[in-house]
């Protein structure tokens, strides 16, 4: 499984950014695809997920009501809407696979590269 995250940039804060994450390789055995991100110096921190059958979601309390993702079995792509955007969600965000289900990122065996998140005040 491979997976690619893009769609990063400078942005203010109130802005709104929308991050894309393409899969691709043994996708049916996996479980769900969700986004984590890491700013400097902070562990690496679950945001949401998209399970692939039936398409529901889980998000984490410190994003919930901004952050919305969504998938596209067509594309094989993950989405991250990540709205009214602050200072503090300046990070690198990843997006990861995992076979089985967990919100731990040692549960995710997959990941792609980051695309960094920079939200000026």
């Amino acid at each position: 499984v491979q997976l690619q995250a893009s769609g990063g940039g400078l942005v203010q804060a109130g802005d709104s950014l929308r991050l894309s994450c393409a899969t691709s390789g043994r996708r049916l055995s996996v479980f769900a695809t969700g986004w984590f991100r890491q700013a400097p110096g902070k562990e690496r921190e679950f945001l949401a997920r998209f399970i692939w059958s039936g398409g529901s979601t889980t998000y984490a309390d410190s994003v919930q009501g901004r952050f919305t993702v969504s998938g596209d079995n067509n594309e094989n792509a993950v989405y991250l809407q990540m709205n009214n955007l602050k200072p503090e969600d300046t990070a690198v965000y990843f997006c990861a696979s995992a076979t089985y289900n967990t919100i731990r990122p040692q549960g995710y065996a997959y990941w792609g590269q980051g695309t960094l998140v920079t939200v000026s005040s």
